[in-house]
Formats: C-alpha cells, structure tokens, sequence
C-alpha cells in the first residue's frame, strides 16, 4: 500500500456523493454504538455533500440543509450557532447516474415525546435539475412509518426497508385483531421490512413478511432484489443474505447461513451494506451486530459459486473456498484491537472497468507510548507500526476518516478529502451510470387462479430429501410401493403449517411476559393447518399468501418428527413453489436456494400413463410427477385442514385390503375449540387454531370423564383427571396427587401467573410425601460419594449437634421431572406414554384431545397464543 497521489482522468469528471457527520461521542467522548438490529438510531448532525468530480481539490455542495433551513439560516449558521441536527444515511445512485436516493430524518423536535418525533423518509436528488424532495410528498403518509435503505428497481419504482407493514397490518384486520406494527422477535423494535412504492411515492406495497428486520436491499443484475435478512427465530440470531422478485416472490437464501465466524473478532460477524461489483462478485460489509467503531471488513463474495464461504453450490462441487476475501486491505481488524489496516466505514465500486473503489477509510493511528504526558499539553499521534501495535501501553488515537479512491491493479489510494479531525464519513457513492438491471417482477410460476383467491402453492418433491441425501432407511421407492411398506412404516405422515403471532409494542397491548409460558422462545404461533404427506415423502397444497410460515414434519399420531423450521417463508398470491425436500439446522449442505442444491432425489413417475409400482391403477402419473402431483391432478390441490385426515387412496385394492382411514377432528372435543364457529363449518385462508392453555388445555385435564351404567346412577369407572391428580381425596384429606402431578385449575404457589396444572406439567418441582395428614417436600438425607452421611457444619468446620447431642445430617428434596415439554409431544414420553398402547390410561383420552395437546406442544407449548387474550400488565 502506498500514499503516492497521481491524477487519474478516466474518473476526474465523476460526481460523488457523499455524507459527513461529526464523531458520534456520548457525554464521556466514547464512540457510542451502532446497533444492526436498531436499523432506526437517530445520530444528528449528519449532511450530504456532492463534489463534481472525485477530487481533492473539487469544491464540495452542502445538498441536504435546504431541506429544513432557508438560505438566510444556512448562511447564518456558524460553528457557535449550528443548524438543528439532521440525520441521513443509505446512498443509492439511479442506473443513469443523474438521482440520488438516501434516507433522511429531520432534526429533533424539541420537549415532544418520542411517538411525536420525526421518522426516517426516502429523499431523492436530482443532479440534473439541482432539486431536494421527499419521495412522499404528504406530511401524513411520510409519517407512517420509519423509511430506509432506498433503492431503485429496474422499472422505476424504489423497493425500500420499513416499518409500515402495510400488508400485515391488513391481514391482522382480517383476522379480527387491531392494526398495529410488530415488534421484531427480540420484541425490542418495530421490525422493518421491504415495501415498493411507485417513484412519485403512491402505491406502497410491502414484499416481505419477515418477523425480523429485512435491510439493505439492491439489485442485482438479474433483476433480483438482494438484502439483509435478520434471520431471529428461536435459536437463529444472524444476518444473512436473501433475495426475491420484485413483487416478493422467490424468496430464498443466498449466502452465509454457515459463514458468520471469523478469525476477525470474537463475535460472530454479519453481512450488511451490500453493493454488486462490475465483476459480478457482491461486495458486503462484515461487522458484529454490536459496535462502537463505525467500521467493518469489506469482502468480495463469490455468491456466483458458493452459498457458504467453504461451501460451493452443488454444480461447484470441488471448490473450497474461500467464497469471501478482502476487499481492500487485508490486514483489518474489526474486534476491537488496534487494527493495522485502519478502519473502513464505507465502500463503492466504481463502473468504469478499472476495478477502482471509493471509501471512507482511517488510518491506523496510536497515541506516542512514551510520550510523558504534561497536563495541558496535546498528545502526539503516531502511525502504526507492528512493534507499537504489540506494546501492551499502546493506546488507539480518534479515528480520523477520509474519502479515498484505491486502485488494486497498481495498488495506490488517491485521497478525494482530507481527514478532518472529530469528522465522519460513513456513505460514499459515485453518480455514474451503469447498466440496466434484467426485469424480475414475479414468480418463474404464476398461477391467476390462486392469486385470485389470495393462495399460493407449494410442492415438497420429498420431505425424506435432506440436500440430497435419502434418509428413508430402505429407499423411498421400498417406501413408496404399499405392498413392500405397511402405511404405519411411513415415518412421515402428514405435514403441519405454522404462522407466527405478531407481537405488538406495549402502547397497543402490554400483557404480561408469562403469557409466553415458560420459555418465549417460539413468542406466539398459530396454525393454519394440516396436509397429508404421501407415500414417496411429496406434498402439494395451497398455503394463504402473504404471511410468515413454517412447515413441521408428522407421524401418523400427529407429533412432529422433524426439526422446526426456524426460518420464515413466504409466498405472494399466484407464486407456485417447489422445494426438493428438508434440511437439519447444523447442516451446512446447500439448501434453500435453488440453483444452489443437488437434483432432487425423487425422480417421479418413470412413465406416462401408468399409476406407481403396485398402487391403485385410478391414480395414474404423468412422467416425471410425484405422488403429490398425480393425487392433486386427479383428487385436486390439498388446502391445509383445522382436522387431522387419513384416507389410503394409493394401496390397491385388487392386491391387498386398503388401511382403514380415520380423521383427529376438533369436533369430538368435549371442550371448547381452538377455532372459531365461522371456521368450524368453513375453513378458509383467513382461519387459524390457536391454542390457550386456560382455554384449551385445561378443559381437558378438568373434564369430567366419569363412566355409569345403563342406569345413569352406577358409577363404573372414573376416568377423570382430577379425581387422582390432586392434592385432596375424597374424603377431604390431603393426599399426595398421582405421580406427584397436581392437574388442578388453581393459581399456582410457585408462580401465579400460572395455573397449578400448568406449572406442574411444564416445570420440575419438589416430590411430596405425606407426614401425619400433611403434605411436605420429600427430604432424603445427602451421602458424599463415598456413601458416607454428610452432616452440616458450622463455619468453623465442627460438627452441629441437635438438642440431644447428635449431629445432624444434610437433607436435600427429590426433583421430580416435569412431564411436558415446550420442545414438542415426542419430547412429552412422561405425559403421553400412560396413553399408548398397553399404558396405564390407555384411551382415557381421546385421540381428537391427543392431537390437540401434541400440536400445543409442538410450536411451544405456550400460555397463551394471542397477545390480545392474555391478561394485561
């Protein structure tokens, strides 16, 4: 690297735009934080400046004042007497280089409560005609919601971040609940996500449905819109890189999902700021989702070839990476440290065939070491060398940002403005024009009809399909032929779709934290249904459109076999899916992204006409169908059912006796139903099951289930939960409750938030005995390991002696396990084994109510499943 200035005429005449603010410093000169997951930080004092040529000696145009200062203020305006702190940030330049688009919030308004502040909205320059406007001219709609991280698409329009959440806000409409904007699934800010609106600002449309935020979108030029996706459900809490069409469709990851950690820092990096290279390689910045040097890595990814760092798409099979390399230096640090390559805070390709880059870029600086500091006296700066980087009294001085061009082939940086001490510069772009993006509006597949109705579709080849790899245990054609493979030996039954709850902030609803249960981590899920999954492991079925789903894998007794699915999915109205089949978590395997995959492992029907080796011959295939494409053409598109339903329409009859179908329906419930009246009778798109434990579940438990004679009057048998499950017989004593479980509808002790049954399903608690009438915690006394008798000591070590003498021996309670789990039904055994077959209570409940608690516990077994029912603070 070298600092050696030389003129460079193929870029002298290029505009660059750029945004300059003072050192962000909290009251004791700290850099103060920036956060990715608080996409809406306010930082004042930010302006955007244009230079007409990228050059130190071009005079810089102050573009952004105009828009709240009149000229007199602006000239009036001094270092003693500054104009109010604005904030802007997010440049995008249109693909003729003649606009600008940035994000820009107004300075603060002063004594207003923070809901009468000023949002973030979408600016747009015109360089041609030297004009400032707000891209929503109307006060009101420019006020709806926070607006980022603009950019044009090919046909005019801008796809942008925000917090609107149009289309939500209109499904929680029709589902009977309030308009609000959702929290993000940390509940900690609105999350924002991608709108599109015309160029005049009218039409706004929101394209995606994460629960998180969807940041940076740009597009490709392919047309497809690339972002930042915080992908935070449940366990995940990482930014990794997606892309869909410009109306929303095609959603699927991109890069990353493995590629977080680095020898860079400690924490795990992510992927923001992304920009496409002339060369076709995407430029992105790394970063931790919290930090305080306004900086990151930039790397070059070769998202052509690979969906993870050391993992090619399954064409590229061969290839080890790394997918991702420096961008400029590659001596950065971004963990803290000192960082010898200094600290870059924006970069931008230049689109003239040189491979140059602007960015904003400090030098990495230290304070002298051995300087003998005299108070008064101004602290020396040095360069960094490697030997003042290691000496442990060396300290960082001020970042002192610059704007620079960087020429990698003769690898020299030309300095376009002089670092100016206690100045930032944290956007850079060059308004020169570039090629046209392709047009990608919509799905590959479009289907009028479903869009008519608001649906889309979704076909799974085979959920025994993980990337390639065929974990059936005999092959899904054993599998798929019913006379080689009993229909109780599929492992994969039917499939479960999951919706996530919107959250909403505590001005619209602050009920309390324990309706969650006793882990928040799934927050709240209703479900939208079920569909069969046929024999080859296929599935084919209407979902509703527009709105974050999830898919669970089931066995025939309706609990779920598969992994959660943690990642939202999304389909617009006519977008027709495929998907080859599933992925596990911890595989890095490529998955999710379609040109990424290996070919599907279900080849379908190897002939035209014919129906699937030793089926029913009415379910003839057409070459190349799965068993989910010949049932839906001949039976019609499963749309996902409130019931459980099984009917065997491929065994064959002529060759063997078909399985008796049966059906899990709410209406054999004897307690009230998760579903309304309305959907009871019609199920449709807008219905949902969604499930309360005081609601839904403790009916069950409290549900009278004596048994008489004929006569009415004799009592036969009482199967009623209560009747063991409780703490008092009969007769009114105290006993202990059946395997130390109390079923009873009564606050708990331990929390009474809670239901007692509810605490002492979910949670571990003490065993009880009874002492002379009474109800105690067990204690047994505590052996060392030896076996021995520990016995309590003072703090001295001497033995404690009772009033007679003895000593006195440690005792400790007996846990007892807590018999569900918010890990699902089959991580229930405890709970649900006594029903099986042979078990104590062998059909004690019924199987409508067993399916109903299973699917309770497996999207988490929460309190309650609807902010809007839950008690309030």
């Amino acid at each position: 690297m070298t600092t050696e200035q030389k003129t460079d005429p193929v870029v002298v005449d290029v505009p660059i735009a750029y945004i300059k603010r003072p050192a962000p410093l909290d009251e004791d000169s700290a850099l103060l934080a920036q956060d990715l997951r608080v996409p809406n930080d306010f930082f004042p004092g930010a302006q955007l400046f244009i230079k007409p040529r990228a050059s130190v000696s071009a005079i810089e145009k102050n573009i952004s004042d105009r828009a709240f200062f009149s000229e007199q203020e602006i000239l009036a305006a001094t270092e003693t007497s500054p104009l109010a702190g604005y904030d802007v940030k997010d440049l995008f330049v249109s693909y003729d280089g003649t606009r600008l688009l940035f994000a820009m919030r107004a300075p603060e308004i002063e004594d207003a409560d923070d809901d009468e502040q000023p949002s973030w909205n979408i600016w747009q320059y015109d360089l041609t005609e030297d004009v400032l406007s707000r891209v929503i001219t109307s006060d009101l709609d420019a006020e709806f919601g926070q607006d980022t991280s603009p950019a044009y698409l090919p046909d005019g329009r801008i796809v942008f971040s925000s917090t609107r959440q149009q289309a939500n806000q209109a499904l929680l409409l029709d589902e009977g609940k309030p308009q609000y904007q959702a929290l993000d699934e940390n509940r900690d800010q609105i999350a924002s996500v991608l709108h599109v609106m015309d160029g005049d600002g009218s039409d706004i449309q929101q394209i995606s449905f994460n629960q998180s935020h969807d940041l940076d979108p740009m597009v490709l030029s392919s047309g497809k819109i690339l972002f930042s996706r915080w992908d935070n459900a449940a366990n995940n809490n990482s930014i990794n890189i997606y892309q869909m069409n410009a109306d929303g469709s095609g959603l699927e990851i991109v890069y990353g999902r493995h590629s977080h950690n680095s020898e860079l820092t400690d924490e795990a990096l992510q992927f923001t700021q992304l920009a496409e290279q002339p060369s076709g390689q995407l430029l992105a910045a790394l970063r931790p989702l919290d930090s305080n040097n306004w900086g990151g890595e930039y790397v070059n990814i070769d998202i052509a070839n690979y969906i993870d760092n050391t993992m090619p798409i399954a064409s590229q099979i061969g290839l080890t990476g790394p997918a991702q390399v420096s961008a400029v230096f590659d001596n950065v640090v971004i963990d803290g440290s000192i960082s010898p390559g200094g600290v870059f805070s924006a970069v931008y390709p230049l689109w003239d065939g040189s491979e140059r880059m602007l960015f904003s870029w400090s030098q990495c600086r230290i304070y002298d070491p051995e300087q003998v500091l005299v108070e008064g006296e101004v602290r020396t700066i040095l360069p960094c060398d490697d030997e003042l980087i290691t000496d442990p009294q060396t300290e960082a001085a001020p970042l002192l940002f610059g704007l620079w061009m960087f020429d990698p082939i003769e690898n020299t940086q030309l300095v376009i403005n002089v670092p100016e001490e206690g100045q930032f510069y944290t956007d850079i772009v060059a308004m020169q024009a570039r090629a046209f993006p392709a047009d990608a509006q919509q799905s590959e597949e479009f289907d009028q009809d479903l869009a008519n109705n608001g649906l889309g579709r979704v076909h799974i080849k085979s959920v025994y399909d993980f990337a390639g790899i065929d974990v059936t245990e005999q092959g899904i054609a054993i599998l798929a032929d019913p006379t080689q493979t009993p229909i109780d030996d599929r492992p994969a039954r039917f499939l479960r779709l999951v919706k996530a709850v919107s959250i909403p902030t505590e001005e619209v609803q602050d009920f309390v934290n324990s309706a969650f249960g006793r882990s928040s981590n799934q927050l709240m899920r209703e479900i939208i249904g079920y569909v069969p999954v046929e024999p080859d492991g296929s599935v084919l079925f209407d979902v509703p459109a527009n709105v974050p789903l999830a898919f669970s894998v089931l066995d025939k007794n309706g609990k779920r076999v598969s992994e959660r699915h943690q990642n939202w999915l999304q389909l617009v109205p006519g977008e027709v899916r495929t998907c080859n089949g599933c992925h596990s978590r911890d595989s890095e395997t490529p998955h999710g992204r379609a040109d990424a995959e290996v070919d599907s492992i279900n080849l379908g029907a190897a002939n035209t006409g014919s129906p699937f080796p030793n089926t029913n011959p009415a379910l003839f295939a057409d070459l190349g169908d799965t068993m989910a494409q010949t049932s839906g053409r001949i039976n019609g598109i499963n749309y996902p059912t409130a019931d459980i339903y099984f009917e065997d329409i491929w065994t064959d009859p002529a060759k063997q006796t078909q399985a008796v179908s049966f059906v899990y329906s709410y209406a054999d419930l004897q307690s009230p139903l998760p579903i309304t009246v309305a959907c009871a009778v019609n199920w449709t798109n807008l219905c949902r099951i969604q499930i309360h434990f005081t609601e839904h579940i403790q009916p069950i438990l409290s549900l009278n289930r004596q048994k008489f004679a004929e006569n009415g009057v004799t009592l036969l048998e009482d199967q009623s939960c209560l009747t063991c499950h409780t703490p008092e017989g009969e007769d009114g004593l105290a006993q202990v409750p059946a395997a130390q479980l109390d079923l009873r509808a009564t606050p708990s002790t331990d929390n009474a938030d809670f239901l007692t049954s509810y605490r002492e399903l979910m949670f571990t608690d003490n065993e009880q005995e009874l002492v002379e009438g009474a109800l105690l915690d067990r204690l047994v006394i505590v052996t060392d390991e030896n076996g021995d008798i520990v016995f309590e000591l003072d703090e001295e070590g001497e033995l404690i002696l009772d009033g007679e003498g003895n000593a006195i021996a440690v005792t400790q309670t007996v846990s007892v396990a807590n018999s569900m789990s918010v890990n699902g039904a089959r991580s229930s055994g405890r709970f649900f084994n006594i029903f099986n077959s042979g078990g104590a209570h062998q059909g004690w409940l019924t199987p409508a109510e067993l399916k109903l608690l299973s699917e309770w516990l497996d999207i988490g077994g929460q309190y309650y499943n609807n902010p809007f029912v839950a008690p309030l603070n």
